[in-house]
């Protein structure tokens, strides 16, 4: 190299360092900067209607709506990364993703380890069931009642969390990867119901062949101990990056309940009703 170009690179480099290190010292969020100019890399779990591919596109209502966040914040483009959905908070915590949108909730043993979003819906507790609900389920409590029924639920998911809580004995509960495996598992008639929230079991009814499974209902909402009434869904982020986490929910608060974001979400399943209440809307992380 030309040495009259030599020390220019030189003061550069350092410089660039300098400043590196002082941000790292200092603790300076750079989160949302950072993703200005790069892809954001957002983590998904196969649920619908929360989050599915169609084709070669990633859909559903998390991904959606997360795309129209991220072009709000001037993000250029998103690299999407499918993982098993007990396995989203890992990634997120190992760097390997910057968001989570599956349609998580709100949990105190999630936010333990990652922060939340103000919330994008609110569901109730639903189970998938053979048709005609031959067990003749009507609530999670009943189902923990009754000695002979089995019960599938997502790996990690808030599910799992509540039938535990109910006292469902381990040896009861299928973990499963994802909503197919949950689905096939009733159908098979390898567990009695599986257990999601109303939006994902309206989906999952609807788009099987018909007289296989069904929504079961009436269906009656369990009180159980540490969780909301409802689940109220939300995406996820480190605990570190709260600049990202601070523009998102800017961003969202302009966005969510609107007539735009209704008219996406609908296709999706999720409806008016499901919307968070006003107060949720400004939920901030702990």
């Amino acid at each position: 190299m030309d040495p009259r170009y030599l020390i220019p690179v030189v003061i550069i480099l350092f410089t660039a360092s300098v400043i590196g290190y002082i941000q790292y010292q200092s603790g300076i969020d750079t989160s949302l900067s950072d993703h200005q100019h790069n892809c954001i890399t957002i983590g998904y779990a196969v649920e619908p209607p929360y989050a599915y591919v169609s084709g070669i596109n990633i859909t559903g209502e998390s991904p959606e709506v997360a795309q129209r966040i991220v072009e709000k914040l001037g993000i250029p483009c998103v690299t999407w990364r499918q993982t098993e959905f007990g396995s989203l908070i890992s990634e997120l915590e190992a760097g390997r993703i910057d968001v989570i949108a599956a349609g998580m909730f709100i949990t105190d043993e999630r936010l333990k380890r990652i922060s939340f979003s103000s919330p994008s819906f609110k569901v109730n507790q639903g189970l998938l069931v053979k048709s005609g609900n031959p067990s003749d389920i009507h609530s999670y409590k009943e189902a923990v009642d009754k000695k002979d029924v089995i019960i599938s639920v997502l790996a990690g998911s808030v599910e799992q969390t509540a039938f535990l809580e109910l006292g469902m004995p381990e040896e009861r509960l299928i973990m499963v990867p994802d909503t197919p495996t949950g689905r096939s598992s009733v159908e098979t008639g390898y567990s009695t119901g599986f257990a999601l929230s109303t939006p994902s079991i309206r989906w999952l009814a609807s788009h099987s062949p018909p007289g296989v499974v069904e929504e079961a209902q009436p269906f009656v909402q369990s009180d159980i101990p540490g969780l909301k009434s409802y689940g109220y869904g939300a995406f996820g982020f480190r605990k570190e990056d709260k600049t990202l986490l601070s523009a998102w929910n800017n961003a969202m608060k302009e966005y969510i309940g609107s007539d735009n974001h209704l008219d996406l979400v609908r296709r999706f399943g999720v409806l008016r009703d499901e919307m968070p209440e006003k107060e949720f809307l400004l939920y901030l992380s702990r």
